[in-house]
């Protein structure tokens, strides 16, 4: 479906992240850059006290090397429309732009991660200091998709909205908000072994196969999806529980950066409510839990993000995983179905 060229992409990606386990891992065993937990998560996380962090190096560096690999094969093995997209400056700044916003908050979470594991100040940058750093890369963002040709966004049912006039106008604040909000949603995700790379995978998987289904049919996009599933399935191998390492801010909120900048290559951000719907509810969890707290002096979860929550209720790391990607899988097929018969 998608070529010889994403196919080979894949493997890079896939093999790249996983065999960088082998080197990546002991040196941070070695450099003592492991995991602080803290004492407000359930109390058997601190059996993982020390397990390394930062570990989304791994899978920045795959996507990194089977994109560099790979990039000046495309006139050779790419498809005409990847090459003609290519040429396109909309197309073009889109598939930069969702690289340099993952690559972008991935550098604050590193330097978060930083102030932790290695200058062992557990809290890491304040509020104010993430926020700031976070809403000027969404901003930056915005202004190259806008200098790009961003002119329309698409919602089912309804087809296309101009954003350059009117009331459209008010998508961009709008979409500033949505930037920030997913991309730290997709952080509150990392909590369990395994959740927030099973769930980003079947998320991938989901944009892979809507940029061949929608009519955008954007190439590059399918692409970079299949890369990106690749290289998390890599990490997930020694993510998965018992988790061997953490991905860190660093790789959190790297994923929250390109989960973004795919669906918006795909002129569908609306639809992350349903492909993101996991990352969603993790984010309202905590949401509604600080608010009922501050009206009631009582919690509505046993603990949030959600997944704690249910994590105190019996259910083991591994079945959470499971449980939370169909959830995810389930939103992405009411996406599709949105798409087709939208």
């Amino acid at each position: 479906m998608f070529g010889v060229l994403t196919a080979i992409a894949a493997i890079i990606a896939f093999a790249a992240t996983f065999f960088l386990g082998y080197v990546i891992i002991p040196l941070m065993h070695k450099l003592k850059y492991g995991q602080t937990i803290l004492d407000i998560g359930p109390k058997w996380h601190k059996n993982k006290q020390g397990t390394p962090t930062m570990g989304g190096i791994m899978f920045i560096i795959g996507i990194c090397l089977a994109l560099l690999s790979t990039m000046p094969l495309i006139n050779l093995l790419g498809s005409d429309r990847m090459i003609a997209q290519l040429g396109n400056a909309y197309y073009l700044t889109s598939f930069i732009s969702a690289i340099a916003l993952a690559l972008s908050m991935s550098a604050i979470g590193f330097i978060d991660d930083y102030i932790k594991v290695v200058k062992k100040r557990n809290l890491g940058l304040t509020a104010k200091q993430k926020t700031f750093l976070q809403l000027f890369v969404c901003a930056a963002y915005l202004t190259s998709m806008y200098l790009g040709g961003m002119t329309f966004t698409r919602i089912p049912f309804i087809g296309t909205v101009d954003i350059t006039s009117g009331i459209g106008l008010l998508f961009w604040p709008i979409a500033l908000v949505f930037i920030y909000g997913f991309t730290n949603a997709v952080n509150l995700t990392d909590g369990v072994d395994g959740l927030a790379s099973s769930v980003t995978i079947v998320a991938a998987i989901f944009f892979a196969v809507i940029s061949v289904l929608s009519s955008v049919n954007n190439a590059l996009c399918g692409y970079l999806s299949v890369v990106f599933a690749a290289a998390l399935f890599g990490f997930l191998i020694w993510n998965k529980h018992p988790a061997k390492v953490f991905m860190g801010d660093t790789g959190s909120m790297f994923l929250g950066g390109m989960v973004v900048g795919l669906i918006f290559m795909l002129e569908y951000p609306i639809l992350l409510m349903l492909i993101g719907i996991v990352y969603l509810c993790e984010a309202m969890s905590v949401v509604i839990q600080v608010a009922y707290f501050k009206k009631t002096k009582k919690r509505l979860f046993k603990m949030s993000p959600i997944h704690h929550h249910y994590e105190l209720s019996g259910w083991g790391e591994v079945k959470i995983d499971l449980i939370f990607s169909l959830v995810g899988a389930i939103g992405g097929l009411v996406s599709m179905a949105l798409i087709v018969f939208g």
